[in-house]
């Protein structure tokens, strides 16, 4: 995912909040009672699931169906375009669902077994590159018997198949619409989801309306859904304070969060929900660098680094340190990276360069992107530079471009350091260490680890019980602190402000941290 709150927040913080005063007096009156805008800082990078491993998941939550999802409240996948599913087999190699009857794309089209076929093989026929088929490794073939019944058969056990169908990536697309062999790029969305996309700006806005099709489980509380997309935390937190949008989600610095929280009297016509979140941030180091290839200038990074001031300073008390990659609240979460270097210390961090041999100031350059965490980034590389810098043992230089130039970037392997967030695909430890391992993750910076990937995970999804897989990830971790080629630094919290008359916030964010929009909705005038 994301690029994708567990809720999320500090520079990936939700809030909401919706106009006011709304007479019931009319028609027209009713109507507009049922229409929210929501701003945010996070556009998608792309309309077409098989293109997305990131924030587009928002958008295609709302639009598309899965087969299954997790409605408010659930912490296992749940039936959604299909009536039921199962594993077949003993092993946990063959999925199968069964479709509901008689569902239709909006524009009409059949959605049945089939078009969920078309739309699984044209994800990994397409392949795009650090797209969602990264997420279907486990996948051997898709089979149909029927117009209703799907058939998954996996090349090897994978208890956590079903958190991976719950995924917005799994979206199931018109095969009419939705080319095999390529992406769309009409800057159109067809889905059978809670929504119909009526129009789309990029990097303006978005138009959602009611799917007069959709047959799901949502219960939608609202008419439709207007999505406006800032450049800047300022920008959407002042039109926020201004009633100029009737909601917010994503975005927020933690600045911002704090004045909602401490500056009630200003803020009397606003709420706020604080929620534990799964979402982090992490530092990833091109191993192809002449540098950040270098395993004691990644350990002397990884002993500089001082979370509890980065989180203190930056975040103040929105996020909270981390120091493994699978963050507290996750089964298998542990204290790795802290249990091997403990608190700051540049003394040693001298030591491991000295003892390779770099006795100058190592020049690094970390990038990071200007608009899909908040403008909280920002001040966040800053805290990182003046630590590394004030070891005197780097010289940091900082580099930043927008989302869409920024993913290209990494992509193509251009950076040296790069900062990144990951809001989980689902709640599972295998979503913190799966996507980052192996020659396509979800970084696009191949991470070649046979035991991780030959031994821990398949050893993890053969097991049900996803309590009982702890031990591996345990492990798994150990393994990334030896090689430091990813350092976490901090998980957030998060945040749903509304103002007083809106409702629905608290159950709009599901446990892949995604924004079901048609949960929000205002509360009657009188």
């Amino acid at each position: 995912m994301f690029n994708r709150t567990s809720r999320q927040t500090a520079a990936a913080l939700a809030s909401i909040s919706l106009l006011a005063g709304c007479g019931l007096f009319s028609d027209e009156d009713a109507e507009a009672e049922q229409k929210i805008v929501v701003g945010s800082t996070s556009e998608p990078s792309t309309l077409d699931p098989a293109a997305s491993w990131d924030n587009s998941w928002e958008m295609f939550r709302n639009v598309f169906q899965t087969l299954v999802s997790f409605p408010t409240g659930s912490t296992y996948p749940q039936p959604d375009a299909a009536r039921s599913c199962k594993f077949a087999d003993k092993s946990n190699q063959v999925f199968e669902c069964v479709l509901r009857e008689g569902l239709t794309f909006s524009n009409g089209d059949k959605l049945d077994a089939a078009a969920v076929k078309h739309s699984f093989d044209r994800i990994r026929k397409i392949d795009v590159q650090g797209g969602p088929a990264g997420l279907l490794e486990s996948l051997q073939e898709v089979e149909t018997s029927g117009d209703d019944t799907v058939i998954f058969r996996l090349k090897k056990p994978d208890a956590t198949f079903p958190f991976i169908l719950a995924t917005p990536a799994m979206s199931i697309v018109d095969p009419a619409e939705y080319p095999m062999d390529k992406l769309r790029e009409d800057g159109k969305l067809t889905g059978s989801g809670p929504y119909v996309l009526d129009s789309y700006a990029g990097g303006e806005k978005a138009e959602l309306t009611r799917n007069e099709h959709y047959d799901g489980f949502a219960n939608r509380r609202n008419k439709s859904v207007t999505i406006e997309y800032f450049k800047d935390s300022d920008t959407l937190f002042g039109a926020l304070k201004k009633k100029e949008i009737d909601a917010i989600y994503r975005g927020l610095t933690s600045e911002q969060v704090v004045e909602l929280e401490e500056k009630k009297a200003e803020n009397e016509d606003l709420q706020l929900v604080e929620t534990v979140g799964a979402d982090i941030r992490y530092l990833v180091f091109n191993p192809k660098d002449p540098a950040a290839g270098k395993l004691a200038v990644r350990q002397a990074v990884a002993q500089v680094v001082d979370r509890d001031a980065l989180v203190a300073k930056v975040y103040q008390g929105t996020a909270e340190p981390l120091y493994s990659m699978v963050p507290k609240g996750i089964a298998g979460h542990a204290t790795s990276f802290f249990d091997l270097y403990g608190d700051p210390d540049v003394d040693k961090a001298r030591a491991i360069l000295e003892e390779a041999g770099i006795t100058e100031p190592v020049a690094l350059t970390f990038w990071y992107t200007t608009d899909r965490y908040g403008s909280g980034t920002a001040a966040e590389f800053a805290e990182l530079k003046r630590q590394l810098e004030g070891s005197g043992l780097f010289d940091v230089t900082l580099r930043s471009k927008p989302w869409k130039e920024f993913q290209a970037g990494y992509q193509k392997g251009e950076y040296p350091v790069f900062g990144r967030g990951w809001f989980p695909d689902f709640p599972d430890p295998d979503n913190f260490i799966a996507p980052f391992v192996g020659k396509n993750n979800a970084l696009s910076t191949p991470y070649e680890s046979n035991e991780i990937t030959q031994q821990l995970l398949p050893q993890s999804r053969k097991v049900s019980d996803r309590a009982a897989v702890a031990r591996q990830f345990e492990r798994a971790q150990e393994i990334f602190v030896g090689d430091v080629r990813l350092l976490p630094l901090w998980q957030g919290k998060l945040y749903v402000a509304s103002t007083e008359d809106i409702a629905g916030g608290e159950r709009a964010l599901d446990p892949q941290t995604v924004m079901q929009l048609w949960e929000l909705y205002r509360k009657a005038s009188w």
